[in-house]
């Protein structure tokens, strides 16, 4: 399966980092190809080197301003013109998505594929992975938003959240029939 994972390329601290490679090396394993934003760096360096290191395959997508930190070795590099066409390629290339922890690129990312989500855009499984409770705030907002009416339908054909990588693999194969 090609699973497509927004997160992070700052440098985070460990309990980021070991869970992301945790997850990263349970990809590989399992003979799946992670697409990514293509970076050499921080928790996108931690998630690629261990889909490789399990034996998995790299298809990256960066942009034309961060081609310089794109990832040599990777299975597939393919470098877009602006963001929005990375996000774009990033849908497109994945059978299902993870969010992980990240700032506002990564949230961006979030609500985007979100909100295809909704208006029947895409059908793809999307998970956001609540490492050390990041998304806690969130996930209420979401449930908020839920409760008052403000989604179309219910939270859980929208989003799946996950508190570690094997909760979301499980999630994404299910739901993929991979299991």
């Amino acid at each position: 399966m090609n699973i497509t994972v927004f997160c992070s390329a700052a440098d985070l601290d460990d309990r980021y980092t070991v869970p992301a490679r945790e997850f990263a090396t349970l990809l590989g394993r399992g003979g799946h190809t992670m697409v990514w934003g293509g970076s050499e760096s921080g928790l996108m360096k931690v998630m690629a080197d261990g889909v490789q290191d399990g034996g998995g395959r790299l298809v990256g997508v960066s942009v034309e301003f961060l081609a310089a930190k794109a990832r040599r070795g990777a299975d597939e590099m393919v470098i877009t013109r602006d963001l929005a066409e990375r996000k774009a390629q990033l849908l497109a290339r994945g059978d299902a998505v993870v969010i992980m922890v990240g700032g506002t690129g990564t949230l961006d990312e979030a609500t985007e594929i979100l909100e295809l989500k909704k208006h029947g855009m895409h059908a793809k499984p999307v998970v956001l992975l609540n490492t050390a409770g990041f998304y806690d705030g969130l996930k209420r907002q979401f449930q908020r938003m839920e409760a008052e009416g403000f989604l179309p339908l219910p939270l859980t054909d929208l989003v799946f959240f996950a508190e570690d990588g094997v909760g979301a693999l499980a999630y994404l194969e299910e739901s993929a029939g991979v299991r």
